[in-house]
């Protein structure tokens, strides 16, 4: 049974009710997670709170970044553990479970380094003044973790609140939170001070709202959907406490007809399928030059009708969605393709050895859906790619432009100067151009335009959303 981590200490929840941990490759319960209420969030809130008063605001920058950094070197000590923790917890092949425990790493270690580089300015102003800014700390900062990427988007908004001189409370999605109560162990062994990382588990609605309401709360990061992200702003709106959203994407990969599709299509298929598509920036949408429309498709089916599919432990190219309603979600926008007589161009292949208790779904990629239909327009979060042709280059615009999102974008072409021109006119917080990082590295600034949400974790840049900014004039004659 796991423990709330509160203080550097497991503590039961007052509620004394638990809820499952279902693995997603066979759909049966291995452990227990402790089904928190707003009184452990106040426990934690207040657990941080002392810690950053007593403790953690007395703490050099230089010191917060050797903590962080022998809090890297003891992740990576464990990533074989923290990878087996995820493997199970949340169904990722192994491959992608370690990709994510050494991503982790990095973050902490990029933090690290950037704990003391965090700087202030001298500003010109009137004869007779001086003038600098600084950047202080919000205080305690609360983050809701998704389930697809548990420890990646701890490392990116957890290691740079850290950094910044915040204390730390975290709600992890109720699927995936067994790596984040291992992580935090592990930050108390390197020597976190007591409450400077709290982990409370629980339901989105009960503790996850109590998280977002609590007065104690001076900066809320969230990771998730649009609706639940209109909800928290709504939230924080009443006390004025900031947010940082990401609400996800419909990511458009755009081949023009000069691409070297040798580049192209491994990293088209890999942005669709790696996770299972439970991406917030799963190329999802296939947009091609009608001149190369029909041999791409062809090729990229082939490939497709070879995927395989199943237990994570198997470590194949697919593991199993996290859960059965997940799941029923891409059948029903499967459904739903068919209904509208989407033509399907091909399917993997979901193993004999999957047990039928799994939550699995073979990637599907479709051709000719309509621009307006629910497939080119919501996210499935699941490995169903939608492809469609376009004219020229306005067209290409206008169909990657035609959805509410805006989070990242690919951008296949040869020609220098439509890159820079398709960078500009592609509404998207990131663009990759003759490739896709699919989120991109830990130093790349991450987040959306429209309704992909606002603020930008990763980078350099997360630190100044993470922080506040002090201006201070003297007067001295």
């Amino acid at each position: 049974m796991q423990l709330n981590y509160i203080a550097n200490a497991g503590v039961p929840s007052s509620s004394g009710h638990l809820i499952p941990v279902i693995d997603p490759s066979d759909g049966k319960p291995f452990d227990e997670l402790q089904r928190s209420n707003a009184q452990d969030i106040d426990a934690a809130v207040q657990a941080a709170r002392q810690c950053l008063d007593a403790v953690w605001s007395k703490i050099s920058a230089a010191e917060r970044g050797r903590l962080l950094m022998k809090l890297s070197a003891k992740v990576a000590e464990h990533a074989d553990e923290l990878a087996l923790i995820e493997q199970r917890d949340c169904g990722k092949p192994t491959k992608q479970a370690r990709a994510d425990a050494l991503a982790l790493v990095r973050y902490f270690e990029f933090y690290a380094g950037a704990c003391d580089k965090l700087h202030g300015e001298t500003l010109p102003y009137q004869d007779g003044y001086s003038v600098f800014t600084w950047r202080e700390p919000h205080g305690v900062t609360g983050h809701i973790i998704p389930w697809n990427y548990p420890m990646q988007i701890f490392g990116r908004s957890v290691g740079g609140a850290l950094a910044a001189g915040n204390v730390c409370v975290v709600k992890p999605s109720e699927d995936a939170c067994l790596s984040l109560i291992r992580v935090a162990q592990l930050a108390a062994e390197v020597g976190f001070p007591p409450g400077a990382l709290n982990i409370v588990t629980g339901y989105g609605h009960e503790v996850g709202d109590a998280l977002a309401r609590h007065e104690g709360i001076d900066h809320i990061s969230f990771t998730g959907s649009p609706k639940v992200g209109t909800l928290i702003q709504q939230v924080a709106a009443e006390r004025h406490c900031p947010v940082t959203l990401e609400l996800g994407g419909k990511s458009p990969q755009i081949i023009f007809a000069d691409a070297d599709l040798d580049a192209a299509l491994p990293v088209v298929i890999n942005a669709i399928v790696q996770n299972a598509g439970q991406t917030c920036s799963a190329g999802s949408r296939l947009l091609v030059e009608q001149a190369i429309y029909e041999p791409l498709l062809e090729r990229l089916g082939k490939t497709f009708a070879n995927l395989r599919v199943g237990p994570a432990a198997m470590d194949l190219d697919i593991g199993p969605l996290i859960r059965q309603s997940q799941q029923q979600r891409v059948w029903d926008f499967l459904s739903d393709a068919h209904v509208a007589s989407i033509p399907m161009v091909a399917q993997g292949q979901i193993v004999d050895e999957a047990p039928d208790t799994g939550y699995y779904q073979a990637p599907t990629l479709l051709r000719d859906v309509p621009v307006m239909h629910r497939l080119a327009q919501e996210e499935v979060f699941g490995p169903v790619l939608a492809a469609m042709s376009f004219r020229d280059e306005d067209h290409a615009v206008e169909l990657a432009n035609a959805t509410r999102f805006g989070l990242v974008a690919g951008i296949w072409t040869r020609d220098g100067a439509r890159q820079f021109r398709m960078a500009k006119r592609v509404k998207s917080g990131q663009v990759f151009i003759n490739n896709y990082g699919a989120g991109g590295g830990v130093e790349l600034p991450f987040g959306g335009v429209k309704s992909s949400g606002y603020g930008r974790e990763k980078g350099f840049e997360a630190l100044y959303g993470f922080t506040t900014l002090k201006t201070v004039a003297i007067r001295h004659g």
